[in-house]
């Protein structure tokens, strides 16, 4: 099994900035497709952002461009969202999920992910 932790939420104003780790261990738990997900209050969880194992291929959901950006540490093995601009819609419990296959595209739909961290709150004052 892999197992994902999250890191680096916390309380933020309107406009500030967080940086969001995730840390991978495990058997093979090195260079896998990565991606973030976010479930606010009383919504379903939605996807935030992905990258490739290589780490030289991102997706964004439109709610986040621009703001957001995914990355992965040269070890492959740590991946970082940092957050700028925040807003209180981005509000919620933030995920760090992975993919098995090394090959695969994450995609954008969490039922593509096979491994799951915790989670970390997010919440941003107006």
């Amino acid at each position: 099994q892999v197992e994902l932790v999250e890191s680096g939420g916390g309380l933020v104003e309107a406009g500030g900035s967080l940086r969001l780790s995730c840390a991978a261990s495990g058997r093979a738990s090195s260079a896998l497709p990565m991606g973030w997900f976010r479930q606010a209050p009383g919504k379903e969880r939605d996807f935030v952002a992905s990258i490739t194992w290589s780490g030289r291929n991102t997706v964004y959901a439109d709610s986040v461009k621009g703001r957001f950006t995914i990355s992965r540490a040269d070890a492959k093995n740590t991946m970082y969202l940092q957050m700028n601009s925040l807003k209180p819609e981005d509000t919620a419990v933030y995920y760090c999920a992975a993919v098995r296959n090394p090959y695969e595209s994450p995609g954008m739909a969490s039922r593509g992910y096979d491994y799951w961290g915790q989670g970390t709150q997010v919440t941003v004052s107006s």
